[in-house]
């Protein structure tokens, strides 16, 4: 019986010790991969925002008291923090190397409110969120926000609507377009091609929403 108790206790030392080779081995695996995987990450994304036209606007007459900018809606693919860039084959595909400073709608919205701030014959706007009772909102779709290597242009497209509170009736909508040639599709290009595109476009929903 001592011989078989030895010799029980001699097996499950060996097999805890191959026990703990596996495991030394398995995590030096896992280790490795690790530092293969960090080695072969892609390079940090350059950060870019966008910007408000600074001239103030005079729009036709006062805006209509007091206007809510909501957030814009937008399909998937431009529902983020990346540039968009259309193929010659019309695929979509993001810059390498270049993202924006917010997820897109929120950038957009951020500017759309300086721009109807800017001029100079606003009531006030105010986003979701502030408390306030607003006699109308913007409703915005971001149709279109990319480079369109085809045409070698920037090309932002916006669906608006105005839509009053009191009764959830459109007051009024329109679709606004605007390009602007880019050069090198590289991040700064791309970013001040697209930049000017959206002054433009802001420029003129700022103007339809005061006519």
């Amino acid at each position: 019986m001592s011989d078989r108790s030895s010799e029980k206790r001699v097996g499950r030392s060996h097999g805890i010790r191959l026990g703990l080779r596996s495991l030394r081995a398995l995590l030096a695996t896992i280790a490795l991969s690790g530092l293969v995987a960090a080695c072969g990450a892609a390079p940090a994304l350059t950060v870019f925002s966008l910007s408000a036209p600074e001239q103030r606007i005079d729009a036709a007459r006062s805006l209509p008291g007091l206007l809510l900018i909501a957030e814009p809606s937008t399909i998937q693919i431009l529902n983020s923090e990346r540039i968009v860039v259309r193929s010659s084959d019309g695929s979509l595909s993001y810059l390498p190397g270049a993202q924006w400073a917010d997820q897109l709608p929120a950038l957009v919205q951020s500017r759309m409110v300086a721009t109807f701030e800017n001029t100079s014959r606003i009531g006030a706007v105010s986003r979701p969120g502030d408390r306030v009772s607003p006699d109308f909102q913007i409703n915005t779709e971001i149709r279109r926000f990319e480079i369109d290597t085809t045409r070698g242009e920037a090309v932002v497209e916006f669906s608006l609507r105005a839509t009053r509170e009191s009764d959830g009736r459109i007051a009024r909508a329109r679709v606004f377009r605007a390009s602007a040639p880019v050069g090198a599709v590289t991040g700064p290009g791309a970013v001040r091609a697209l930049d000017e595109a959206l002054s433009q476009a802001l420029i003129e929903i700022v103007g339809w929403a005061g006519s």
